[in-house]
């Protein structure tokens, strides 16, 4: 889902955040229509809403020894997104699969195309306007991405390799929902993607728990550091830091 940073509204406290290892799965990032997991989507929006990348993929090293990066991919409009992914892989010179993908993803859901071949787009204006009206969270690029006058300034997360202004055909060669395999990264659909300005990761939806739990670690950890820092201690002193 798109999430619109709000420190005013952090569940009151990182205390209030109720997240244990029995009380939620990756499934409560969206709230059932008859709202029967609307604490553990509470407390996990409150959770996601206050953290960034950064913290995520902290918790993720912690967890398994990875950070969970896709190198290269670049916030397009300075926005934030997490939530739930599907796949797209094709080529360049094909942006008909990506609208295919579209029409699979459910509402909250992200899209993460990817595609081989020379640098021409196979996301722009239009897709993000029909994809914005469908309720889909954000979409990401690992390729190329046009209309950047306008893409710039939508209220749709859009993140990519980098920008053309050409494109291909709508030829829907390609495949929906595969396993993509990125820089040794076995990515699959369903997996849990967070972005923002810092970059883009993905985390394997067997580990979610895990490192959703490790990052509201981090999250206090983090707040008591601020306060001692604040309170006037280095961060060489509070991090252990000794010069030999």
């Amino acid at each position: 889902m798109a999430s619109k940073k709000s420190k005013s509204n952090e569940k009151n406290e990182l205390k209030d955040i109720n997240l244990t290892e029995d009380n939620f799965s990756i499934e409560d990032l969206y709230l059932k229509d008859d709202e029967s997991n609307i604490e553990a989507y509470t407390n996990l929006k409150a959770l996601l809403d206050s953290v960034c990348t950064c913290q995520v993929s902290d918790a993720y090293n912690t967890v398994a020894r990875r950070s969970g990066v896709i190198n290269g991919l670049k916030s397009v409009n300075k926005h934030r997104v997490y939530g739930r992914i599907v796949t797209c892989d094709t080529n360049s010179d094909d942006w008909g699969t990506g609208l295919l993908a579209m029409d699979k993803a459910k509402e909250g859901e992200i899209l993460f195309l990817h595609s081989n071949g020379e640098p021409s787009a196979i996301w722009g204006e239009l897709a993000s306007t029909c994809a914005q009206e469908k309720g889909i969270a954000g979409c990401v690029i690992y390729g190329y991405l046009r209309d950047i006058d306008i893409t710039r300034y939508m209220d749709f997360p859009l993140f990519a390799l980098d920008l053309v202004p050409n494109a291909g055909m709508a030829l829907a060669y390609g495949k929906v929902n595969p396993e993509l395999k990125i820089d040794g990264k076995i990515i699959k659909p369903g997996d849990f993607l967070f972005g923002d300005e810092s970059g883009v990761l993905i985390i394997p939806q067997e580990t979610f728990k895990q490192v959703m739990l490790e990052t509201l670690n981090i999250k206090i950890k983090e707040a008591g550091i601020l306060k001692l820092l604040k309170e006037g201690k280095s961060l060489s002193e509070i991090a252990g830091v000794k010069k030999e």
